[in-house]
C-alpha cells in the first residue's frame, strides 16, 4: 500500500507568454502524488494579480490566483520565465524571498532559475538552467556557479533545473525526497516517464537516439547490470558484456548516459537500496549485500554521501510497509 505524505501545498507562477507544457509539468506530476494516494498535495496557479494569463500557444487560462497563495504555499514554483529574459520585478523578487524565508522551498525550473537567481537566493550557490541561458545566467550573476552538464541541483530549500524536459526529473525529484523513491517511482511509472534519468543535459542536445536499441551494445550492459547488481561490477567485467574494449567501453557508456561506469552503477545500487528499505524488511548488512556495496561501512557511507542520512533513518522515514514514511 502506498504511504501517506500529508497535505502540501504548491503555487505555480503563471505569466503571459507561459507555455503550456512548461505550466503543465509541476501541476501533472504533483497532483499525480494526490490521485495515487500518496498524500494530500495540491497546486495552484498564481500571477502577478488574479485574474487569467494568456499562454504561448494563445490560450487564455482564467481563475489564476493572485501572490498572497504564496505565503501558504509549501513549495513555490516558477516553471520558465519570460522569453526577453527580463530581469525579475521588484515585487516578484519579494514574492520568492518571502516564502524562502518562512520556510518554503523554491524552485526554478528551466528558465525560471533566472527569477530565482534574480531574487538573491542562488548567491554563492550552484544552479543550471536551459543550456541557451547558461551564459546569460552566468554573466548576469556573476556569484553563481552555473553548472551546464545536471539536470537538476537541490539545494534542500532551492531547487533549478536545465531546460523543459528535465523540469519532470526535478518534480520527480521533489517526490522523491518528501515521499521516497517507492512513491516517485509509482508516479513515474503512473505518467509513464523514466523514475531518474542519469546524466546531465549535455546528452540531450544535438544527440540522435540509436536506432535499433536491441543492438546498442550500451543498452545491452545497461538491462545486464541491473539484473546483476549483487556482483562485482568493474568496468572491465562491464566492457566484456558489451564485447568492446575498455577503452572504447568507458567512451561509448559516457557518451550514451552522461556519466562514468563507475558512477552509474553506484547511482543504481543506491536506488536499489532505497527500494530494499522500503519496501523489505531486511537488515541493513542483506540490503548492503543484495546491491553490491560489500559491506554496511560502504553503504552507510555511500547513503550519507548521497542522501544526508543513513539508512536505518531512511527506512524508518519511508518504510512503505508500516506507512512510517509519513511526514
Amino acid at each position: 500500500m502506498p504511504t501517506s505524505g500529508g497535505a502540501l501545498r504548491i503555487a505555480v507562477y503563471a505569466f503571459d507568454g507561459v507555455t503550456m507544457f512548461h505550466l503543465s509539468v509541476p501541476q501533472l506530476v504533483f497532483d499525480e502524488v494526490r490521485r495515487q494516494g500518496l498524500g494530500q498535495w495540491t497546486t495552484v496557479l498564481f500571477a502577478d494579480r488574479a485574474g487569467s494569463v494568456r499562454t504561448a500557444e494563445g490560450y487564455r487560462i482564467g481563475d489564476v490566483q493572485g501572490p498572497e497563495v504564496t505565503e501558504e504555499a509549501d513549495i513555490v514554483v516558477v516553471p520558465s520565465w519570460f522569453e526577453d529574459g527580463r530581469v525579475a520585478g521588484a515585487q516578484f523578487r519579494r514574492i520568492l524571498t518571502t516564502a524562502h524565508d518562512r520556510g518554503a522551498t523554491v524552485a526554478g525550473l528551466c528558465l525560471g532559475a533566472v527569477a530565482v537567481a534574480d531574487a538573491g537566493l542562488l548567491s554563492r550557490r550552484t544552479a543550471v538552467t536551459h543550456w541557451q541561458a547558461v551564459d546569460m545566467l552566468a554573466a548576469r550573476h556573476r556569484d553563481i556557479g552555473v553548472n551546464a552538464s545536471v539536470l537538476y541541483i537541490d539545494h534542500g530549500d532551492v531547487l533549478t533545473s536545465a531546460g523543459t524536459a528535465s523540469a519532470i526529473d526535478a518534480c520527480l525529484h521533489l517526490v522523491r525526497v518528501r515521499l521516497g523513491a517507492a512513491a516517485a517511482n509509482r508516479v513515474a511509472r503512473s505518467l509513464v516517464v523514466a523514475p531518474h534519468r542519469e546524466g546531465g543535459q549535455a546528452q540531450y542536445i544535438e544527440r540522435p537516439l540509436p536506432a535499433h536499441l536491441a543492438n546498442d551494445p550500451i543498452a545491452v550492459v545497461i538491462e545486464w547490470a541491473l539484473l546483476h547488481l549483487a556482483e562485482p561490477l568493474p568496468v572491465e567485467r562491464l566492457a566484456e558484456v558489451a564485447h568492446l574494449s575498455r577503452r572504447t567501453f568507458i567512451r561509448a557508456f559516457q557518451a550514451s548516459t552522461g556519466v562514468t561506469p563507475a558512477v552509474w552503477v553506484k547511482q543504481q545500487r543506491l536506488d536499489e537500496a532505497r527500494r530494499l528499505l522500503e519496501t523489505t524488511d531486511l537488515a541493513i548488512d542483506q540490503v548492503a549485500d543484495a546491491c553490491g556495496f560489500g559491506s554496511t561501512v560502504t553503504l552507510r557511507q555511500s547513503f550519507a554521501a548521497a542522501f544526508d542520512t543513513s539508512p536505518s533513518e531512511y527506512r524508518r522515514r519511508f518504510d512503505a510497509r508500516t506507512g512510517a514514511g509519513n511526514r
